[in-house]
Order: C-alpha cells, then structure tokens, then sequence
C-alpha cells in the first residue's frame, strides 16, 4: 500500500458511535459501494469500523470482495438474543493501510439460496452494529435518495432517508459520478434534500470520476456551485484496479485514491465535528443480557437503545 501524506484520523472515544449513510440519486452507477468501502477503510485507524451492505445479496459486490468472508448475515439468528461475539463472527474482514482491519456484513449464501429479509428500518441496522461494537457504521444503502424524498413527501411520511440522517451523529455521504448525467441527478437531490429540511450543510458530496476522462466544465462549475451549500465537496480519482477488482485487492489502489479516502474521512469527521462538538458524544449502547428464564428476547428490532445483549 501506498503511503499516505494525509494527516492521520484522529481516534473516536471508546463510546462513540459515527454513523455515515452512504446514499446516491439513483438505482447505481454512482460508486455509492466503493466510497463507502473507502470512507470505512479510512476511519478503521479511529476505531473498530464496519460496512453495513443493505443491497439484495446478488446485486452487492461485497461478496465478491470478500476474501475472508466470515459467516455472513444468514449466521445472525432473528428470534434470539444476539451476543458480540456472533455479530463479529458474522462479518467479512478487510486489512486498512496501516493493518487497521474494518469489516462488512453481507450476505454471502450460493445464488440459488433464498433471499434474506433484510430489514427495512435504519434503527435496526443501527442496533445491530451496537451490539458488534462498532464505533464506525457506514451503511451502503441502495434506496435512490431523491425518489425517496419524494415519496415521502407525496405521502406525507418519513422516508429511508430521513430516517438515516436522523441517527445519533450521523454524517450521510451522497455519491455521484463525476459526469454531465452525474451532476444533474446530484444537483436535483440537493434540491430535494433541502426542500425536505434534511441537514443538507451536514452532507458530505463524493463526485466519482468512473472513466479517467477530463473533466466536462459542468462537472467543475457543480463543484464551485456545491461547495458552500454542503459540509465539503470531495473528488474521487479514477483508478483501474477499482475498476478492475473493486476492493478485494486495495493494495493496488494508486495514491490518489488513498488521499482520496483520506479526505473524505476527514471531512465526514469534520461535519461531525462541526455538528456536535469535539470530543464525539457517547452513543447508547446495548443493555447487558438478562440471562434468566424470563429474559426478553432481543431481535434485529426498531429500538436501537433497548437491545438485551452481552457485551
């Protein structure tokens, strides 16, 4: 792996919980995956960090990113009590440069296995990575941001992405490509983001660069436009080994992209900084687990503060 010139991430105190909701406008195409590889394998040197994949397992890459896969989601019993040690178990490691190791959890059954009913809600993801003991969670979302604020809105509800933006110190990360098509579906989400009352000066913009080429004017007057409205705007270079094998071999990644990844950790901190203070507030963490007979049984459940599990 390359070495870095960027400035080394500053720990997040035992107790914290950052939460970095990686979105994009639309269905795919963005990027979306590999930034959020890039932002967990970043923030791994300030603590135990984990990638959580919410894509149906035969549209996500990270299965086939995986070279120590773990035990996979299938592993994580819904009608029982969880302990961290089977949440740990259940999930893929990745080495960061400088060995730091991160994790993601994925499901990583055979394709003809039936599909596992992930749940829906943001809080119970969130639960989940509370009891693995994660400081870090970036979540991989697949829903497309700006088609979600619309629904809601059309419905007058609450939709996926307001419920992520919503957790407890939470940074979301919008990705987009750094083309013409690109930057209209990104500005048309900011739009939105703000229109809905999002905490549009909290996001983080990620414009990835998926050919190499130079950049259209309209791509560079979105970054001048972007900038003051957004916690930070940061490109992401073009590089072939991503390209070619995703993150399955990161130490191919040329040394732009591991600046890259550095930027954009320290700016999601940064917004985190800016939102709540310096040092991170403690996050509440799971109950100890009751193990009488009457104990109540935990499940992957919308209550991300009472889940009954062990340390």
């Amino acid at each position: 792996m390359a070495k870095k010139a960027q400035a080394a991430v500053p720990s997040l105190p035992d107790g914290a919980r950052l939460v970095v909701p990686v979105m994009s406008p639309g269905a795919g195409g963005s990027g979306r995956s590999t930034v959020a590889g890039l932002v967990a394998s970043e923030l791994a040197s300030a603590g135990p960090a984990v990638v959580l994949d919410l894509a149906p397992r035969l549209t996500s890459p990270w299965p086939a990113w995986s070279a120590d896969p773990g035990d996979g989601l299938v592993s994580i019993p819904p009608d029982r009590p969880l302990r961290r040690s089977e949440v740990v178990a259940a999930a893929a490691r990745f080495t960061a440069p400088g060995d730091s190791i991160w994790h993601v959890l994925t499901d990583h059954q055979d394709w003809t296995a039936l599909p596992l009913r992930l749940p829906p809600d943001p809080a119970a993801w969130h639960q989940l990575a509370a009891i693995g003991g994660w400081r870090t969670v970036v979540a991989d979302t697949v829903h497309p941001l700006t088609h979600d604020i619309i629904s809601a809105r059309s419905a007058r509800a609450s939709g996926t992405t307001a419920a992520w933006s919503s957790l407890p110190y939470a940074v979301p990360v919008l990705c987009a490509a750094a083309s013409g098509t690109g930057v209209h579906a990104l500005q048309q989400a900011v739009h939105a983001v703000e229109a809905e009352g999002l905490p549009l000066k909290r996001l983080v913009v990620a414009l990835v660069d998926q050919a190499g080429d130079r950049q259209p004017p309209v791509v560079k007057a979105a970054l001048t436009m972007l900038a003051p409205r957004v916690a930070a705007v940061v490109p992401v270079p073009y590089d072939p080994a991503l390209r070619a094998g995703g993150l399955r071999e990161a130490s191919r990644l040329r040394p732009r992209t591991l600046h890259a990844a550095a930027a954009l950790a320290g700016a999601v901190l940064q917004s985190a900084q800016t939102a709540w203070g310096t040092p991170l507030g403690f996050a509440e963490q799971p109950a100890p687990l009751d193990r009488s007979p009457e104990q109540t049984q935990h499940r992957i459940s919308h209550q991300p503060t009472h889940a009954e599990v062990s340390a």
